[in-house]
């Protein structure tokens, strides 16, 4: 017998649970379906969303053959034979699943036939086209973006199911347990679809929780480390973290390390968040950031894992300055504008003699010695304009360095005004 996902896959667009704003009336599938005109496009969305059944709706709604293929153990070959079938019954759709793993002259193989309407291309990705589809073919096909299913509409799927003569008629299900299995599916129908099949079993037809929390196991992977839902959690946290929400971070935090990422790769995110927006308004925060990291590897998973949840929050609170990496992004700029502007002699090292007959060295102005020559001498290439990089923020200990910041600038355009001769 047939996966019970596989034996309820909707066979009218009417029994299709959400995706509402492509089904629903005058939305775009649903008018291709009206007018018997399909064109090519992609649907973007997560696991169990509906890919694969609403592009065999629409196939049989228009009364097209349907070649269905997965880019997973599918190539050129394949595509060839499409093409040759195509042609001889006058064009056909072609669904793609997992488009994203065809490589550019996989991709680049479908394009002339799209283009000429031979093939109706319907492509299924996980992933962001915008990144995982090349441009050209990308331009040709439209894309529509599937939702995960809430909770609800997974509640409706699951009793479908249990009322359903080729599904699970006469099993009987706690409210609780099947609360239990929308919770867990996140989203994905095929995911919660199987899990009730097991429960079933287990519990030799009757649903419980017990039945549920056996048949889910320990299954928590959320998201493809490679994939796009793993970076929308690493920039949530982030963006947390830099927005000053400890609570939130904390969450987004908990999320990726139960999705099985690798908590030194997050130790590592977390010392570019201390560097790059806790900085100088905190000076501490990247000593406690890699102190953090040291922890983690000194402990391991899950005592170390504590010493990062420390960190999260730490960085959450701590007061925000960006004016380092601001700095140095303006000092990248001007290293480029201007490569190869010498060294003003005063400021080269002169380890030899010939060196120091070249005037490597001389008048240089030890600041301890003299403060005051210090400041009068030259420190920019001669013939660049001096510029001003860093700006303290108003932030933790930059809002006490400002001053001082203020106070040594204007001793250096005071003794840059009597230096005429230099500029």
């Amino acid at each position: 017998m047939s996966p019970l996902a596989e034996r309820l896959r909707p066979r009218r667009l009417e029994e299709v649970v959400g995706q509402e704003h492509l089904t629903g009336p005058g939305k775009p599938l649903r008018r291709m379906l009206e007018t018997g005109r399909l064109h090519s496009f992609l649907l973007w969305g997560p696991p169990g969303s509906g890919k694969t059944t609403l592009a065999r709706l629409l196939a049989q709604g228009v009364g097209k053959e349907m070649i269905a293929l997965s880019a997973v153990n599918a190539g050129v070959k394949e595509i060839k034979e499409a093409v040759a079938r195509a042609r001889e019954v006058g064009g056909l759709v072609l669904f793609l699943d997992e488009i994203h793993r065809f490589n550019k002259s996989q991709q680049d193989a479908l394009l002339p036939h799209v283009e000429s309407g031979l093939l109706t291309l319907i492509g299924a990705t996980t992933e962001n086209p915008s990144f995982e589809v090349n441009p050209a073919l990308r331009s040709r096909a439209r894309v529509y973006v599937l939702k995960p299913l809430d909770e609800d509409a997974v509640r409706r799927v699951l009793e479908r199911a249990l009322g359903h003569p080729e599904g699970l008629e006469g099993v009987e299900a706690e409210p609780e347990a099947l609360e239990l299995v929308a919770q867990a599916s996140l989203g994905d129908a095929r995911r919660a679809l199987s899990a009730l099949e097991m429960a079933a079993q287990l519990g030799h037809g009757r649903v419980d929780v017990g039945a549920v929390k056996e048949a889910l196991g320990s299954q928590t992977v959320v998201f493809d480390k490679e994939g796009e839902a793993f970076y929308d959690l690493i920039s949530a946290l982030h963006k947390s973290v830099r927005g000053n929400h400890p609570d939130a971070a904390l969450y987004y935090f908990a999320r990726m390390l139960e999705g099985g990422a690798d908590p030194l790769y997050l130790a590592r995110r977390l010392v570019r968040m201390a560097a790059e927006d806790v900085g100088l308004a905190d000076p501490l925060a990247l000593r406690l950031a890699v102190a953090a990291r040291d922890t983690y590897e000194f402990l391991g998973s899950p005592e170390g894992e504590l010493a990062l949840a420390q960190l999260v929050v730490y960085l959450a609170l701590a007061p925000k300055s960006n004016s380092v990496y601001v700095a140095w992004k303006k000092a990248q700029d001007l290293a480029r504008q201007h490569p190869a502007a010498p060294v003003p002699l005063n400021l080269r090292n002169a380890p030899t003699g010939l060196m120091k007959q070249l005037g490597y060295g001389e008048a240089y102005a030890y600041y301890h010695d003299d403060p005051e020559g210090s400041f009068a001498q030259p420190y920019w290439p001669e013939g660049m304009r001096p510029a001003e990089l860093y700006e303290a923020s108003g932030e933790g200990w930059e809002e006490r360095v400002r001053e001082r910041l203020k106070s040594l600038r204007e001793r250096f355009r005071k003794a840059e005004g009597s230096q005429p001769h230099r500029r």
